[in-house]
């Protein structure tokens, strides 16, 4: 007879091959959301109860909120919520129709003079947040908030009077970076891979790969973390690795590495997978609850990645 219950959830050995103690760990630990993705992704679950989760997020308002981000607690609508919400419609192939209209009614509410979007809107006083993530009365346009949604939007093909003015500050923002961190150059590989102008987009990816290598900005040598610099205001350990920059082959990030580097970075990312099956937050942890939710995620794109280039997953 197959294991029930608790027997079901023990600790599994590293003998096991890395989906197998994934799903044990998703089961044990993940949201409702995150437990119907990895269904989807690994399970051959369907979309539907994926959407119906997501659901539990979505206000009146047309944005996302209730800590979907789990950084930013509290009901309220937010635009690095919202672009979460995207991502897993885009995973599903759901990005689109009326859901994603009232959505783009939503990111108009809450852009910036110049059309695009903050980190984050100052709705989120009041809530708990992360110390990382400062809360201001005016705040600024973010590359890091807006290049993933325009991306996302441009990728499944939505038309919305919202996205003329939020696309042509991306080409500004990614086309003027001199100096940048790594989570802000994933913002930009997200609008470039699927920015509509792939000449334009080509053009800027190989500018952004050269300052990438010169600001060594990704980890090329695993096994020798200590000489490469943090990020001011990281957390210690916050590196970013060749695949955080191309998640899967057809990236155009992936032209900034050679096949060895990739390699060396997608062993390391293997590697990585805990004794309970997930695999670590990098980022900094500032309360018990965001990285317990947190994980399920990141073992969920460790993955997804994985996958993507041919690695044997179980």
């Amino acid at each position: 007879m197959p294991e029930t219950g608790a027997s079901a959830l023990s600790p599994t050995p590293s003998s096991h091959p890395p989906l197998f103690r994934a799903e044990q760990f998703v089961w044990l630990t993940a949201r409702v959301l995150e437990q119907r993705l990895f269904a989807y992704h690994f399970l051959n679950g369907a979309a539907d109860p994926v959407e119906t989760a997501l659901d539990a997020y979505r206000n009146e308002d047309g944005g996302y909120g209730h800590a979907l981000e789990p950084d930013l607690r509290g009901p309220v609508s937010q635009p690095l919520h919202t672009g979460h919400a995207l991502h897993v419609l885009d995973a599903v192939e759901r990005c689109g129709g009326q859901r994603v209209d009232r959505v783009c009614r939503y990111l108009t509410s809450v852009s910036t003079p110049e059309g695009a979007l903050p980190t984050i809107h100052p709705s989120q006083r009041g809530y708990p947040v992360a110390p990382f993530i400062p809360i201001v009365d005016d705040p600024p346009s973010a590359l890091l908030a807006t290049g993933p949604v325009v991306g996302l939007l441009h990728r499944n093909d939505v038309w919305h009077a919202w996205l003329f003015r939020a696309t042509d500050f991306c080409w500004q923002a990614v086309e003027s970076l001199e100096k940048s961190h790594p989570y802000e150059i994933e913002a930009a590989v997200a609008f470039l891979d699927s920015a509509p102008d792939r000449t334009r987009a080509q053009a800027a990816a190989d500018r952004l790969g050269r300052l990438v290598r010169e600001q060594r900005l990704a980890v090329l040598e695993p096994e020798k973390l200590d000489v490469y610099p943090v990020s001011p205001g990281y957390a210690p350990a916050e590196h970013h690795f060749p695949h955080d920059y191309a998640r899967t082959p057809r990236s155009l990030a992936r032209a900034w590495f050679t096949d060895d580097e990739m390699s060396r970075s997608l062993d390391h990312l293997a590697g990585e997978q805990q004794e309970d099956g997930g695999w670590p937050v990098r980022w900094r942890q500032w309360a018990p609850g965001t990285a317990l939710e947190a994980r399920p995620m990141v073992t969920i794109e460790a993955l997804r990645t994985l996958r993507a280039y041919g690695r044997h997953i179980g």
